[in-house]
């Protein structure tokens, strides 16, 4: 698909301003234990560990668990979908590819970078749970948060990159609660 000129030179001048902080986050991958902690948080953010809470949800919560689950599943599409149309229409570059001297911590699920998509994800479930199971939402939030963080050590992603998935991904999880969540409980209770 070819770039949108617009975003393309709007994500050129940001780039620029966000490469120092970006080079200084990403320069703690010196340390071996930040670097390993970093890219097991990323492994689990492609997902595995949302689809475990998804799948333990109907026996951490028997009464509305599958509500919840069924709730997070058509959610985690709807960010999926959102998340992809956006870069392959913005198409920025990850700030490795960008720039040789931030170093790329783990390999990339795809080549763009704006929105995160796992920063998106992790917002957008967190959400979902602080409306549905608040106290499980608490208990997962220092992981969504360690996710976030993940896409810039790592260097995959740049700050705002990840600001912008998290306002998306937030959105998207009030959005579902607020349409969808009455939907997935009168299915949840004919199952």
């Amino acid at each position: 698909m070819p770039s949108n000129s617009k975003a393309s030179r709007f994500f050129s001048l940001v780039d620029q301003r966000e490469f120092a902080l970006c080079q200084s986050i990403n320069s703690s991958l010196r340390f071996r234990p930040v670097q390993g902690y970093f890219q097991v948080v990323s492994r689990l953010g492609d997902g595995w560990f949302w689809y475990l809470v998804i799948l333990a949800m109907p026996l951490i919560s028997p009464q509305d668990g599958l509500a919840i689950a069924l709730l997070m599943v058509a959610t985690g599409l709807i960010c999926t979908i959102s998340y992809k149309l956006l870069k392959r229409w913005l198409i920025r570059e990850r700030p490795f590819i960008s720039f040789p001297s931030i170093n790329c911590g783990t390999p990339p699920l795809d080549r763009y970078s704006f929105p995160s998509g796992h920063t998106l994800h992790a917002v957008c479930f967190n959400t979902v749970l602080a409306m549905t199971m608040p106290e499980l939402a608490w208990i997962l939030l220092p992981f969504t948060l360690s996710v976030a963080a993940s896409r810039v050590v790592l260097g995959l992603h740049y700050p705002s990159d990840v600001a912008a998935g998290a306002l998306i991904g937030g959105c998207l999880g009030l959005l579902s609660v607020s349409c969808l969540s009455g939907v997935f409980s009168q299915i949840a209770a004919t199952a």
